[in-house]
């Protein structure tokens, strides 16, 4: 992916390392699935998930710990307590959904129900792909690792500007950006 390489020794100058130490085993990614699908109380992920009440415990204070989760009294009754999401752990979505896109795609021998759909038309949802700043599609040979100071520097040297932002809700043309991009 370029002329330099990450420091892959460097455990603490990289976020996979650090979100790995959060998120990387089983048992949280299946805890986060519950709670995007509305689960908020223990006894409901103990049931549902068919978790062991001790590494269930472990988890959520884990998750609690690093901000994925919220701990907070439940409405109708203060002494339980409900497991909610936060934004950051609501960032963790996309994550999710290209994980679990990629086992659909190699590695499930069923077709899944229910289908994750997009809440406008009701049609299923496209791949997680990587999008350049301004929502052209990028492929893994599109993508190069620079030196922060070199941030916009082209290979010719002269220096890109940011072009259109993207924002929740734009609509980005696939077929057009192939076109300019002249891979379609």
């Amino acid at each position: 992916m370029g002329d330099i390489r990450e420091p892959l020794r460097e455990l603490i100058e990289c976020g996979l390392p650090q979100a790995l130490e959060v998120m990387g085993e089983r048992w949280s990614f299946m805890i986060l699935r519950a709670s995007f699908n509305g689960l908020h109380h223990f006894e409901e992920f103990l049931s549902e998930l068919g978790i062991a009440r001790n590494i269930l415990s472990n988890r959520l204070a884990k998750l609690v710990e690093h901000g994925i989760l919220k701990r907070e009294p439940c409405p109708d009754d203060r002494r339980k307590i409900e497991y909610r999401l936060t934004d950051k752990g609501f960032d963790l979505l996309p994550a999710m959904l290209a994980l679990r896109q990629w086992g659909q795609k190699y590695g499930a021998e069923f077709q899944e129900n229910p289908v994750l759909v997009d809440d406008l038309d009701r049609l299923p949802i496209g791949p997680v792909s990587i999008l350049a700043h301004d929502g052209r599609l990028l492929a893994h040979e599109d993508l190069r690792l620079v030196d922060r100071a070199d941030i916009g520097k082209r290979s010719d040297g002269s220096k890109a500007t940011a072009r259109k932002v993207l924002n929740r809700g734009d609509v980005v043309e696939l077929d057009e950006i192939r076109k300019a991009a002249g891979s379609g």
